[in-house]
């Protein structure tokens, strides 16, 4: 982490309860060491037990991390993060639309891997032929996380998509219109509107079409997901839980906007 980056964001840092006075053991790293060691292990997708000697020890990290994961802390973090770099775009802090996506993702190649993720959360996309998991998200227009599900491969989008949603509404009030790709049809429509108040619009291929083609709206979410899969840990899913899948995924999207807020020419690049 450059200074630059630092400086951005320090001040967007969860305060430790020790740090206030209200209790608790001071930490026994900075917690620019303990960041970047997370996005080491992130970006170059080793395991904990093989970090640098350059690093903290791993068992702090790995506290460290569950910590703000069962606390709600990397959440915390990132949407601050996001509320950031929407100001420095020219946006309002809370999003109106968003797009809403799912990729699935292979579980861990090796047998000894895959034995970390249970096979209570993992199944077959049997439409992409993949073994593993799906992540469910939705961005705002930006391209930024303002939600995340993980869940085993064969759940279906319409399915993961109500839970989500539903998740969304509660963090984001302003929300009024999400687009998304076919495969979310049928009664959900009806059902954003009637118990959520939103728009749920769906850009579909037209028939005219024929191979790739970059749909309105619908890129977005993909190139989120092209900006995950160059975190080396994502390109697999090695977790045992989809709680730690999905706070990957939020300290992925952390680096990436941590990096351009210490830019200073980063105002309208993605």
């Amino acid at each position: 982490m450059t200074d630059a980056e630092w400086a951005a964001v320090r001040p967007l840092l969860p305060v430790p309860a020790w740090f206030q006075g209200r209790g608790g053991r001071p930490e026994g790293y900075c917690h620019r060491q303990l960041l970047d060691t997370i996005r080491y292990l992130v970006a170059g997708g080793i395991s904990r037990r093989a970090m640098p000697a350059d690093f903290p020890a791993w068992a702090r990290v790995y506290a460290f991390f569950r910590r703000w994961r069962e606390h709600g802390l990397i959440a915390e973090f990132h949407d601050r993060l996001r509320g950031t770099v929407r100001e420095r775009e020219g946006r309002e802090v809370e999003p109106t639309a968003g797009i809403i996506d799912a990729q699935s993702v292979r579980a861990a190649a090796t047998v000894r891997a895959a034995a970390t993720v249970p096979a209570a959360s993992r199944g077959y996309d049997g439409g992409k032929k993949v073994p593993g998991r799906k992540r469910h998200i939705v961005t705002d227009t930006l391209g930024l996380l303002l939600a995340v599900a993980v869940t085993a491969a064969n759940i279906g989008d319409r399915d993961a998509a109500a839970g989500l949603l539903m998740r969304l509404r509660r963090l984001h009030r302003d929300i009024t219109l999400v687009w998304a790709d076919g495969g979310y049809t049928s009664s959900l429509v009806g059902w954003c509107r009637d118990q959520l108040a939103l728009t749920l619009e769906i850009v579909k291929r037209t028939d005219d079409m024929a191979g790739f083609v970059v749909l309105p709206r619908r890129w977005v979410a993909e190139r989120t997901f092209a900006w995950l899969m160059n975190s080396r840990r994502l390109a697999r899913d090695y977790e045992t839980l989809p709680a730690t899948s999905e706070a990957m995924i939020r300290w992925s999207m952390v680096t990436r906007m941590s990096r351009r807020l210490g830019r200073p020419w980063s105002a309208g690049r993605h």
